[in-house]
């Protein structure tokens, strides 16, 4: 692993985000903790789409649909969708309107950086 930090201010946190300011860098901290240690993988499915590959164990599948469920609740322009093709293999599919293109770029930018460094 690098000792190479990604940083992020909030700029990239669109005005519809409904988390407090205080928890934003709380919740970075566990998508950042989901990339490093379950991502396999992504595809960018089309503009709006984002297909992240993860490892299928059932702790991984219980931390995403867990961490989704309360993004979604304060980022309501996320369509998160959950799904396993096989008992090693998950799949998170992260949608977002055109609006947030710059969003799920940010998003998919972070992915990659952390799961190629780990």
């Amino acid at each position: 692993m690098s000792d190479r930090h990604i940083t992020m201010d909030d700029a990239w946190v669109p005005d519809a985000c409904t988390l407090s300011t205080a928890e934003r860098p709380l919740r970075l901290a566990e998508f950042d903790q989901l990339f490093t240690d379950a991502v396999r993988g992504l595809d960018r499915m089309s503009a709006q789409h984002l297909r992240l590959h993860l490892a299928g164990g059932a702790q991984v599948e219980e931390m995403a649909r867990d961490l989704t469920a309360r993004e979604s609740s304060c980022c309501s322009f996320f369509t998160f969708g959950l799904s396993r093709s096989d008992l090693d293999s998950l799949s998170l599919d992260v949608r977002v309107p055109a609006a947030y293109v710059d969003v799920l770029d940010a998003l998919a930018e972070r992915a990659v950086s952390l799961w190629t460094q780990s």
